[in-house]
């Protein structure tokens, strides 16, 4: 077995922390593997340097979770710098997500000091500028991934009369971190085409994200005749757009029940504007996974997510899925049995809660197509195109 190496180094200094994997998937007995180890041209040694890692609790960080899990199972030491390895300050309005403070001068010796087979560069904060610059001042090739559509985020977040001109202007420092990268992964086209429309240049390639269908899968339906539950599941937050569901009336999705998983800062105000909605806060494993067989439709209101892993998480379960038609959804739910998209939130529930096929035909769905197996094996072939 390989190892997922944690973000501390624990007081052992920089060739301790190489040294010595932590935060084990079984019995590590020879972590310095060869470069070849597991597959003729494949890396034994892969870095991940990710703004987003635990404790936080996202799709980004479950994905590379996910990723590193399969891949270790194969023999290969992953490690993932994140910023628990650095001072940090919490970013304005977002408490529970920490940013490294002037990390260049550590990372590179971590980097150095690791000498991964191959780098991937997850999030464009912090780290990641940190990380890009250190490849290109040692000529090391490195991938990225676009998981977040920060031009629409900082768009909602300013001023409405200059939320284009901001837009355009983040979408401007984007196509700037990404285009040395040798290849960026996208996980859906829309996503890519998007990214096209705003003028990258760079080479995409796609990796999808996967979903453990022995965990999220169908369960007993509700009894006939009761109110039909509409779950909506992620970070509580401004950019998810969750008030667009909340503030639905019942002459909009006829007579139901909202429940919300998730924390994040928008979580107490919410709840007190809110007294009809059940919130439950945040759920992981076996808990979320009976979140979403509790309900009867998920509903994800989001505009700007490149994918939403929580929407693959609720087709397992057997939900049908009510969206606007934008990027993220627009991949997914390619099917009526698999939900419905329109620009009216109240109108893609109500044609959710007729769509027709079954909760095993969607589970089937997403066990044919979203393997973390697939997605690991696409990452490591990409990560094959970047070594040092």
């Amino acid at each position: 077995m390989g190892a997922i190496a944690g973000t501390t180094t624990g007081g052992r200094g920089l060739a301790g922390w190489a040294r010595d994997p932590v935060g084990c998937v079984g019995p590590v007995h020879a972590p310095a593997l060869p470069p070849d180890a597991g597959g003729a041209g494949l890396p034994g040694r892969i870095l991940i340097v990710s703004d987003a890692w635990a404790p936080q609790v996202n799709g980004v960080v479950r994905s590379y979770e996910n990723i590193a899990r399969v891949l270790c199972g194969q023999g290969r030491v992953v490690k993932v710098i994140g910023p628990a390895d650095f001072v940090t300050l919490p970013l304005p309005g977002y408490p529970g997500i920490p940013l490294a403070l002037a990390p260049r001068r550590r990372l590179a010796a971590m980097i150095e000091a690791f000498a991964p087979h191959a780098v991937h560069v997850a999030v464009e904060g912090p780290l990641g500028w940190a990380a890009r610059r250190h490849c290109l001042r040692r000529g090391r090739p490195f991938s990225t991934a676009f998981h977040t559509n920060f031009p629409a985020y900082a768009a909602l977040r300013a001023p409405r009369p200059l939320g284009g001109a901001v837009a355009r202007g983040a979408a401007a420092v984007a196509r700037r971190f990404h285009a040395p990268a040798r290849l960026t992964h996208v996980a859906t086209p829309s996503v890519e085409a998007q990214l096209r429309d705003w003028g990258f240049a760079g080479r995409f390639a796609r990796l999808s994200h996967g979903v453990d269908c022995g965990l999220f899968h169908p369960g007993a339906r509700r009894p006939r005749g009761d109110v039909p539950v509409l779950l909506h599941v992620g970070r509580i937050a401004p950019e998810k757009n969750i008030e667009a569901f909340l503030a639905l009336s019942e002459s909009e999705t006829g007579p139901v029940r909202k429940v919300v998983v998730g924390d994040g800062p928008q979580l107490p105000a919410l709840r007190q504007r809110y007294r009809d909605v059940s919130f439950r806060g945040l759920l992981t494993g076996a808990a979320l996974a009976q979140a979403y067989r509790s309900a009867d439709v998920f509903v994800f209101p989001s505009r700007t997510d490149t994918f939403g892993l929580v929407l693959i998480e609720a087709l397992a379960s057997g939900l049908p899925i009510a969206a606007h038609d934008v990027p993220g959804p627009r991949d997914i739910v390619t099917d009526p049995c698999l939900g419905a998209l329109d620009a009216d939130l109240g109108r893609a529930i109500r044609r959710a809660l007729a769509a027709p096929g079954s909760p095993r035909a969607r589970h089937a769905h997403v066990r044919d197509r979203y393997s973390w197996d697939a997605v690991a094996a696409t990452f490591l072939a990409h990560c094959a195109e970047v070594r040092g």
